[in-house]
């Protein structure tokens, strides 16, 4: 199947499933808030892509949804608040998301090859499921990604139906950090995809931002959530408590699934990572240490 093809067939998944989802928005039974009601068009729409990747025999269809769906979400939940089209927290929280997202799905479209290509990670967990395969690629690599980038966004969600903003300056700081962590992921995959052009087989990155942490485009995708979990707190402190939960769920996911997963394949395919691993932080940026032997 040709690449021009396969983003078709992929813009028509997601176009069935957000009409699902805003289908059911429209019609469906309402509950007392939006978040719920949110959440529930999330698994709906999440569901449609499901059924894409099963009759296409391949997940990858969900890929590009952790980041088409926020800006629709803080959308959804802005037009149903009271904050005005004109609130300027609201807005600062729309465009900072926006920015993540724009950014994020571009550099899937970029990297995208077609629907004959599948994240490696994905035959591995059902391989792995065995006979329950089509339980871990609906639960694993569909709904548990949309649970996380959901809980992700409930700070945002109440950043933008929760007035008066009670600590103003924290929502420039929040705008700051966010934005500062999509440019170090961008960078991070630019220095990625201008190495993987001219790499040797098995040679390994040890570049730019990638000579001070084996992972800064995780490190910056996790900035970038707790940048979201700073407006919820801005606006309302008293839930600093719990609405954190989003952003540890996706430290959690990069520390205890991702990265790992990426550092067995890396060792097991480059020879010269062990020597990376030795020198580079595994997650937080810091300076490198010194090659054994210097």
């Amino acid at each position: 199947m040709s690449r021009s093809t396969s983003f078709v067939r992929v813009g028509v998944a997601y176009v069935v499933a957000i009409a699902v989802a805003a289908v059911w928005l429209w019609l469906g039974l309402r509950t007392s808030s939006a978040l719920w009601d949110a959440a529930i068009a999330d698994v709906l729409a999440t569901l449609v892509v499901f059924g894409f990747s099963r009759a296409h025999r391949n997940s990858s269809f969900y890929d590009a949804y952790w980041s088409v769906i926020p800006p629709l979400l803080v959308g959804f939940w802005w037009w149903r608040s009271d904050a005005g089209a004109g609130d300027p927290t609201a807005w600062v929280v729309m465009v900072v998301v926006l920015v993540w997202a724009i950014r994020l799905t571009a550099n899937w479209a970029i990297g995208f090859p077609g629907l004959h290509h599948e994240d490696w990670r994905y035959p591995m967990l059902r391989e792995r499921a065995g006979r329950f395969e089509a339980v871990v690629d609906l639960v694993a690599i569909h709904l548990v990604p949309t649970l996380q980038v959901f809980l992700g966004c409930v700070p945002a969600y109440l950043a933008v139906t929760h007035r008066p903003v009670a600590v103003p300056w924290l929502v420039v700081v929040a705008a700051v950090a966010g934005l500062a962590a999509v440019a170090l992921e961008w960078a991070a995959d630019r220095q990625m995809r201008a190495f993987v052009a001219v790499k040797q087989p098995g040679q390994a990155m040890d570049r730019g931002l990638w000579a001070w942490s084996r992972h800064p485009n995780y490190f910056g995708e996790f900035g970038f959530w707790v940048g979201l979990y700073l407006f919820g707190v801005a606006v309302t402190p008293g839930d600093a408590w719990w609405s954190w939960i989003g952003a540890g769920a996706m430290l959690a996911m990069f520390l205890g699934a991702s990265i790992p997963m990426m550092e067995e394949r890396s060792l097991a395919s480059r020879p010269s990572y062990a020597d990376v691993v030795d020198r580079v932080s595994r997650f937080v940026p810091r300076p490198p240490r010194a090659a054994a032997g210097r």
